[in-house]
């Protein structure tokens, strides 16, 4: 008897990976999510992302995979806040261009990335550049933001709300600095999140809904959905 079609990759066994499926590869964080976000929130929703798209593209015929989800990415800027682990951005690009580099093409299509923490996307983008170079089918995918929403406000709030909502401390809601990303940016890479906020939040959660977050993550599932199709069909 054959085994049933698993959308997780870690959860088959080595025969049943045929027929060279996409492989999506969540790539999040540990790292602190304000007081009422938990540290795996970026994680978290990389691997929902991740899972829910191979869904839709599988429904297209598409055959398509989910990796294990890497839980630990470039963080540093979050330093100073309990809990927070990163690896920093020199072992995250090679991490991920080892990670891909051992995957022999003849078993997977291509790979996609699918990152859940903002941080990531200068190691991630070098490695993608190196991959690519060498040849390999890859891309990578960021989720899009309101610009005074930057982390464990409304936007991350709301997701965690439909996606995870046990995870969620409704009662810790606090406002944080909601000034645009790009103003504070200069500032965060030189002194950490510490600098422009105490309580570790870029926007306000206040108003967060699960509506609003099962919006998003249709939204975003498209998109991914759509990035595989015009890349590996």
């Amino acid at each position: 008897m054959t085994e049933p079609h698993l959308v997780r990759i870690g959860d088959r066994t080595w025969p049943t990976v045929t027929g060279r499926p996409v492989l999506l590869v969540p790539l999040g964080s540990t790292e602190q999510h304000g007081p009422h976000l938990p540290l795996s929130t970026d994680t978290i929703i990389a691997e929902v992302m991740a899972t829910r798209a191979a869904a839709a593209v599988l429904a297209q015929g598409i055959d398509a995979v989910v990796a294990p989800a890497l839980p630990y990415g470039s963080s540093g800027e979050h330093a100073g806040f309990a809990g927070t682990l990163s690896i920093g951005q020199a072992a995250l690009e090679l991490v991920v261009v080892e990670l891909v580099r051992s995957i022999d093409p003849v078993d997977v299509g291509g790979i996609v990335l699918v990152n859940g923490h903002g941080g990531n996307f200068a190691p991630v983008s070098r490695a993608v550049r190196t991959l690519r170079f060498e040849g390999r089918t890859i891309c990578a995918w960021w989720p899009t933001e309101p610009t005074g929403d930057a982390h464990a406000g409304i936007t991350e709030t709301s997701i965690m709300l439909h996606i995870a909502p046990d995870l969620v401390r409704r009662d810790r809601f606090e406002a944080g600095n909601s000034t645009s990303l790009a103003e504070l940016l200069p500032i965060i890479e030189k002194r950490g999140l510490r600098a422009v906020t105490l309580n570790g939040v870029l926007g306000d959660p206040n108003g967060a809904r699960a509506a609003l977050g099962a919006e998003l993550v249709n939204r975003w599932t498209a998109e991914i959905a759509e990035m595989i199709q015009s890349l590996f069909t």
